[in-house]
């Protein structure tokens, strides 16, 4: 049952959290093509699916940590620091996306920006400081990535 539960842990790793890393960080530049020709429905058009993507799979990542835990209950290593720590990112990455990557993205799709309340429509700016929320994150899962693998104190030889 272990190894089922960490194959589906590794693989929804793959197919939900890959696709956030990789259409956030196309945000930011498709979001600055809208901004120099706004009238470009090609580049909006991207832009709203760089968008949708990093929404739905956000939701679908849930599946991530679900998994992970069960793994990680059937292999009795949930008091290990290298897993709490690898938590703690991942709970940390969660609301870097969820309060400062997404919010941002919307308030650029929509021609707003999330910089605060009455503040001009999109900027470079925002697109700026969103691209540094989105670094944050894949930085995050990187970590995490790299805790998954190396596991301090691992009996496996790695």
């Amino acid at each position: 049952m272990t190894k089922f539960l960490l194959a589906v842990h590794v693989l929804a790793a793959i197919v939900a959290i890959g696709p956030v890393t990789v259409a956030a960080s196309m945000f930011p530049p498709a979001a600055r093509r809208v901004l120099e020709a706004p009238d470009d429905v090609r580049a909006a058009g991207t832009l709203l699916l760089l968008h949708r993507i990093c929404r739905v799979y956000a939701l679908v990542g849930v599946v991530v940590p679900v998994f992970g835990f069960a793994t990680a209950s059937n292999m009795h290593v949930l008091g290990s620091a290298w897993l709490i720590a690898s938590i703690a990112l991942t709970a940390l990455a969660a609301l870097v996306l969820v309060a400062l990557v997404l919010p941002r993205q919307t308030a650029l799709v929509e021609g707003g920006s999330a910089e605060g309340a009455g503040a001009a429509g999109g900027t470079r700016q925002a697109t700026v400081r969103l691209a540094m929320f989105t670094g944050l994150f894949n930085l995050l899962w990187a970590a995490v990535t790299v805790l998954m693998i190396v596991r301090p104190g691992s009996t496996t030889g790695a």
